[in-house]
């Protein structure tokens, strides 16, 4: 066989399409094994049976809940796009001073974790009175309990999603449209709403969708606020006698239904409206707000006050206050459960990384219906509520491992690190799928066909050439998955080991303890490990 012949043989056997049998079985079994939650919660719920089912779902209760957490993700998604859409189009399109730094700010609320909001803005009234201010000035902090306050404190902290889309909706909208509608007498607002409006609809909508199902699965914000939807009351049932258990598992069935049609949207939404998108990206003056430009900064900087300069500010004050001999009732912070945190943490990013990577080299290197099915099963796990997943964990731990090995397998799994370190890797196995399968499809096949036609095995060529390249990717997943685990916080709180203390389970206790200052110096902690995150938005920004 000629050189040339040979190296057209290896071309095709490197080709998209061409992946070896082990890796799609090991694909599969992944897939396979993040899909196995669902089973067990579906399985646990036909126990129950159709008619206590109907009686649930019908009783006040769950008529309650149903609506408290319809009306929370219908608050949420349109003050978020009240507060993005209007700053994506100032950062963007506006001559606004400063527009990268006002850029960052606002985006950076995505990072901390909602319920650490919900945590500095319940216990400022507590502070006040702590302080001697309420005596001095006469004036209490309003409480935000209940509808109201989660709302609030979910939108400022997730409504970055709408305004991020519209962003980059906005960067890619070509502006030579506006500039034809300008020409036809039409001013600014009038083609804002006629050629804009229906080109960035997509990004927007997009955001809103992200905005929703966030908040449709929040456990740590509503919890907080004491506000009963789902998330909440499938804690609560979990955690109570009777028929505890079988309400959550119904309950948990009623959210994931309602969470596969925002799902359904998104998906829609994603694959079906694409205007607005494909342009080179611009970020060139169209309107001038001429005298009112630094009025203007007023809307950006008020929500980075609420959203950063406040809570930062509560947590520092309630750091200072409290001081190192503030024992909080015995609830004093150990550098332990810091520790205790990093290494879970680690756990779940190498564990997620190693089983990411034979699912997205599988769906890099293949388009057929079977890699694309066992990329998007992965994505199940996201899906899932962090409550939902740890319900049906603590049913296969507790339940299923009973009756099918026996008690014996139920002590070693039940409430164990590598129990707690799997609902991690089901929850956040996308993340590093993602970033790991944009890094196979950067790699050229031609590297690999002359790899191969030097000798090397498959083996040896993805170990020399395919590893090296996708190391980045690799890399970004890692520390994706490293610092979402830090936060998690319903799964943690469900299935942690017996006296393993993380931060977000000290921050948990001392909230409900009502030891406010214990939790400021973790809660500082994690919102600066978060803000790492941000470094990501930081190398793509290009304003």
């Amino acid at each position: 066989m000629s050189i040339g012949s040979r190296l057209a043989t290896l071309r095709s056997t490197e080709a998209p399409g061409s992946v070896s049998t082990p890796v799609v079985v090991l694909s599969a079994a992944i897939a396979a094994t993040v899909l196995s939650p669902l089973a067990w919660l579906l399985w646990q719920a036909s126990v129950v049976g159709v008619g206590g089912a109907v009686d649930l779902f019908t009783s006040p209760t769950a008529v309650e809940v149903l609506a408290n957490s319809l009306a929370l993700t219908a608050l949420v998604t349109g003050a978020s796009i009240l507060l993005g859409v209007p700053l994506a189009v100032l950062t963007v399109q506006t001559d606004l001073p400063f527009r990268r730094a006002w850029t960052v700010l606002v985006a950076l609320p995505l990072v901390i974790p909602s319920y650490i909001g919900a945590f500095a803005y319940i216990s400022l009234p507590n502070l006040f009175e702590t302080l001697g201010l309420t005596a001095a000035i006469g004036v209490t902090p309003p409480t935000i309990y209940g509808l109201w306050g989660t709302g609030l404190v979910l939108t400022l902290f997730v409504f970055p999603y709408v305004f991020l889309t519209t962003r980059a909706s906005l960067l890619s909208f070509d502006q030579a449209q506006l500039e034809a509608a300008r020409t036809l007498n039409h001013g600014y607002v009038s083609a804002f709403r006629r050629v804009i409006l229906p080109q960035i609809l997509p990004g927007v909508t997009a955001g809103s969708l992200l905005v929703a199902l966030y908040a449709l699965s929040d456990f740590g914000t509503p919890a907080m606020m004491r506000y009963d939807v789902f998330t909440r009351v499938i804690f609560v049932e979990l955690n109570s006698f009777g028929d505890g258990r079988a309400n959550a598992t119904l309950f948990s069935v009623q959210l994931l239904a309602v969470t596969a049609v925002i799902l359904a949207l998104e998906s829609r939404v994603s694959s079906d409206d694409t205007s607005g998108y494909g342009t080179p990206a611009s970020s060139s003056v169209v309107l001038s707000l001429g005298r009112y430009r630094w009025l203007a900064t007023l809307l950006p900087a008020g929500v980075t006050l609420f959203t950063l300069g406040l809570p930062v500010a509560i947590l520092t004050m309630w750091l200072v206050r409290s001081g190192p001999g503030y024992a909080g009732g015995g609830l004093a912070f150990s550098p332990e459960f810091a520790l205790n945190s990093v290494v879970v943490s680690a756990l779940a990013a190498a564990a997620t990384v190693l089983l990411a990577l034979p699912v997205a080299y599988y769906a890099g290197r293949s388009d057929s219906r079977i890699a694309h099915l066992v990329e998007r099963s992965t994505y199940l796990g996201y899906a899932m509520p962090g409550v939902v997943l740890g319900l049906a964990l603590v049913f296969f731990a507790s339940q299923w491992l009973l009756e099918a090995v026996g008690p014996g397998a139920v002590q070693v799994v039940y409430q164990s690190l590598p129990l707690l370190v799997f609902a991690y890797v089901v929850r956040f196995l996308p993340q590093a799928v993602g970033s790991t399968r944009s890094s196979v499809l950067g790699v050229d096949p031609e590297l690999l066909g002359a790899a191969r036609l030097l000798g090397a095995s498959r083996r040896r060529t993805f170990r020399r050439v395919t590893l090296p390249l996708i190391a980045p990717g690799l890399l970004a997943g890692t520390a994706l998955v490293f610092l979402t685990t830090m936060k998690e916080l319903p799964a943690t709180l469900i299935l942690h080991p017996t006296g393993f203390t993380t931060i977000v389970t000290y921050i948990w206790r001392v909230q409900e303890a009502g030891y406010y200052g214990r939790g400021a110096l973790p809660a500082l902690v994690l919102v600066t490990l978060s803000g790492l995150s941000m470094l990501q938005i930081l190398r793509q920004e290009r304003q």
